[in-house]
């Protein structure tokens, strides 16, 4: 993770994600991952409740990442290694399922 306006970064390992999913409209699939994490690589001390939200097109095609503290956006971005975790999780043949699956909420 890299805080906005500092030049120290970490990587963080994820090891599983817990997703909630919602399609909302014809267009964007909303997406939150609530992940696991290597033990080695914990969150920043000043986050609270680290997630990651997601912004997929209704194919699956990740559009957006955006890391969030207590469901808002917050001060760190996401190094390109932990976006290539998110990307892969995503890429998963049974979320991408999943995605294909959601229908718009009424």
């Amino acid at each position: 993770m890299i805080k906005y306006g500092s030049d120290h970064m970490t990587e963080l390992r994820f090891l599983s994600f817990d997703a909630t999913m919602e399609r909302r409209d014809d267009q964007w699939v909303d997406i939150v991952l609530r992940p696991t994490l290597d033990e080695r690589t914990p969150v920043p001390d000043d986050l609270i409740q680290f997630t990651v939200y997601v912004i997929c097109t209704v194919d699956g095609t990740v559009v957006q990442m955006i890391p969030q503290d207590e469901d808002c956006d917050c001060e760190y971005q996401l190094t390109f290694s932990e976006k290539e975790q998110v990307q892969a999780y995503i890429m998963q043949p049974q979320i991408q399922e999943a995605i294909s699956r959601l229908t718009i909420p009424q």
